[in-house]
């Protein structure tokens, strides 16, 4: 479970750190996979993402679809999952500018 004494709340950190994400979250390996079982995703918007061309559209397409704080914490319990721990890591740091966060 991933921990956090900020009151700032994930979606709000996912939200205004979405244009940095994109150009390091990997989701062609098992993340969407992972966000269809944890049922973040349902299969058209999984396919959806998929046929985007490019790994920064795919990003985009995938984070827009993140619209609650259950969604964007079970999003964060898939990175860790896939092997994204640095992804967890720049959201729960926002962007690397706080050092005041737990991160189990």
């Amino acid at each position: 479970m991933i921990h956090t004494d900020d009151t700032k709340s994930i979606l709000s950190a996912v939200t205004s750190q979405k244009s940095s994400l994109a150009y390091f979250i990997e989701p062609d390996f098992e993340l969407l996979d992972h966000l269809l079982r944890l049922d973040i995703l349902n299969l058209r918007q999984v396919a959806s993402v998929r046929r985007k061309e490019t790994v920064y559209d795919r990003n985009d397409a995938l984070l827009d679809l993140l619209t609650s704080e259950e969604q964007c914490a079970k999003f964060l319990h898939a990175l860790q999952l896939t092997g994204q721990q640095h992804v967890v890591n720049f959201v729960k740091e926002n962007g690397g500018q706080k050092h005041n966060h737990v991160i189990t």
